[in-house]
């Protein structure tokens, strides 16, 4: 192997995307023979000891990609200070290999999340700039007005953030569907906060061409190559 940059190396390995082993190595986590690295652009060879909090890294020969129906009341987070489920915890206890969760879904929301060990693909799906729509089922507490849809739309501006969908489907006085593209963090929570709404129910249901198609609360299933090719091919066109 050539030399390469150390987040590369990290997400070759199934640590994270390049974007969150930056930080990691940033924060002083990681050392390369023995030598903490916190500068961005060291490069390390096959044959050098990389460690993640004193823990060997060994890079990937093979790449996972499963889809978890998340439940709600589990956090999308390697580990947790105040002792919270796990949503990885929920995937099959046989896979030894490290698996991370590709964006997030936050604890009091439900449904898809797709974990790999594989950080170019997740780095370019969950890139802003890779249009992926993302759709969520969101139900109220109330009713939800004409024109809190309408707002959302065209755009809400909230402590001078745009939040905007980019398709919403009425389907039922308290019930609507969601299509984002970016899906900045807690968007659906905070626009909804902005009009005095409470979402009861707010579950994802669909990542690009990935659906959750039945599958039960708190079950996984590895995701399908036309799955996978599908998610990279919107990735290619944006």
């Amino acid at each position: 192997m050539s030399p390469i940059r150390l987040q590369t190396y990290l997400a070759h390995a199934g640590v994270a995307s390049r974007r969150a082993a930056e930080k990691l190595i940033t924060d002083g986590r990681v050392s390369v023979n023995g030598a903490t690295v916190s500068v961005l652009g060291t490069k390390v060879n096959a044959d050098d000891a990389v460690l993640l909090d004193g823990i060997p890294v060994v890079t990937q020969t093979s790449f996972l990609y499963l889809l978890l129906n998340k439940p709600p009341e589990y956090i999308c987070s390697s580990s947790d200070p105040q002792g919270r489920r796990l949503a990885k915890d929920l995937l099959p206890a046989f896979i030894e290999a490290r698996l991370y969760n590709v964006g997030r879904l936050d604890y009091r929301s439900s449904g898809l999340v797709i974990f790999t060990n594989d950080g170019d693909f997740a780095a370019k799906i969950s890139h802003p700039s890779s249009n992926i729509e993302k759709e969520y089922l969101v139900e109220a507490s109330g009713h939800i007005p004409d024109t809190v849809i309408d707002d959302f739309l065209r755009g809400v501006v909230i402590e001078g953030v745009i939040y905007q969908a980019k398709k919403i489907t009425r389907i039922g006085g308290k019930a609507i569907r969601v299509v984002l593209i970016e899906g900045k963090n807690r968007e659906i929570r905070r626009v909804f906060s902005y009009f005095h709404l409470h979402p009861v129910v707010l579950r994802r249901i669909r990542i690009g061409n990935v659906s959750l198609d039945g599958l039960m609360e708190g079950a996984s299933r590895p995701l399908s190559p036309e799955e996978i090719g599908g998610l990279l091919r919107r990735h290619s066109k944006s």
